[in-house]
């Protein structure tokens, strides 16, 4: 061998020799353990069927060979794939960066990869090939991030085939589908009780766009919770949940002057209005108040501080992987409904200076 090489796994490699050690397989668990490597394989997969005196034989040869399962291997011997589809919906949304990082984090905990399909467009042709691209990928379970009634519809069918996890508001009906999510029609209406209570009567709505569920349900509580208190709904002012759009509205509902208090649907169109605000020379809280709906990072530190809903993002991914398994591995799954808090911050505390009803 020339000066300065090595060999590194039977390949001549220029620097330093390395010495690895080679990588232990089933039949040398076998060997060291002294049982066949059918034995192995049913402690590896089904260890409640070997003894536990020969289970814990298999466990330490494994422990001190350093061997680890060929998951390849493994899903074709059991036909099986070993991994778990991701439908993200394509838009910018905060909060699916969240998800998906607790998505994955919990699925590798499991022994699982995933497999993320972009929606490329949100119309039924672009759905319905991110869900064709898993299918055939043969994942075991699929999880979708955002809710669109055209993703709920596409993601209803998939569910009849394989198990499907969705974070979903309550508007999803299909009974085959796994919904994870906060109470979000409760949650629009807890914010729009805050403003309410506050003193606030002309209360305006920045709505998330049609066909996202979530948007149709943080609109419905907003009108069901001013309905209980005898006070009108005004007109809903569409946004696409960007601060642009928030801005937009934001514009028109100062010059309209009609309005004390507004529920954004999002953190993002809650910061454009804010700017939209104070472009007019309206202060906020003084001459009209606003509430956001996430918590994203950062809302403290808006001008004036956003008093919002927070959502638990993290803890939505985790619960929608663990109740996928379980639809999985034959196991009653449920449906789970994440808490949200109210978090308050002076964008909507009523001063009395001058806005208020």
């Amino acid at each position: 061998m020339g000066a300065g090489q090595g060999h590194l796994g039977g390949r001549r490699v220029k620097g330093v020799a390395v010495n690895r050690p080679p990588i232990a397989r089933m039949r040398d668990v076998a060997r060291r353990a002294g049982v066949s490597h059918q034995t192995v394989s049913r402690v590896i997969n089904n260890p409640d069927q070997v003894s536990p005196a020969t289970r814990a034989r298999v466990v330490r040869a494994i422990e001190e060979l350093g061997y680890k399962r060929n998951s390849a291997a493994r899903a074709l011997s059991v036909n099986r794939s070993g991994t778990i589809g991701v439908i993200d919906s394509g838009s910018r949304v905060f909060g699916q960066e969240v998800m998906l990082v607790s998505v994955e984090g919990a699925a590798r905990d499991a022994g699982y990869a995933t497999s993320v399909a972009l929606v490329r467009s949100q119309d039924d042709e672009g759905v319905r090939e991110a869900f064709e691209h898993l299918v055939e990928l043969h994942v075991e379970g699929i999880v979708v991030m955002g809710n669109t009634v055209a993703l709920a519809e596409a993601a209803a069918h998939v569910a009849t085939r394989i198990p499907l996890a969705m974070v979903s508001s309550s508007e999803v009906h299909a009974p085959q589908i796994i919904r994870v999510a906060p109470a979000t029609a409760e949650a629009g209406r807890v914010a729009t009780r805050h403003l309410v209570e506050q003193g606030f009567r002309r209360i305006a709505h920045i709505a998330g766009p049609e066909g996202w569920l979530d948007a149709h349900a943080r609109e419905a509580g907003w009108r069901t919770e001013l309905a209980a208190h005898g006070l009108a709904d005004g007109p809903v002012y569409r946004g696409d949940w960007m601060p642009e759009a928030g801005y937009r509205a934001g514009r028109t509902i100062a010059s309209s002057g009609r309005f004390d208090a507004v529920f954004a649907a999002n953190d993002h169109m809650a910061l454009g209005a804010l700017f939209a605000f104070s472009e007019a020379g309206l202060r906020v809280p003084d001459d009209i108040a606003i509430i956001g709906f996430d918590d994203i990072v950062g809302t403290a530190f808006f001008q004036p501080p956003l008093s919002t809903i927070r959502q638990n993002f993290d803890l939505i991914g985790r619960h929608c992987i663990d109740q996928l398994l379980a639809a999985i591995n034959g196991e009653e799954a449920h449906d789970v409904v994440v808490p949200t808090e109210l978090i308050v911050r002076a964008s909507s505390l009523h001063t009395g200076v001058s806005g208020g009803g």
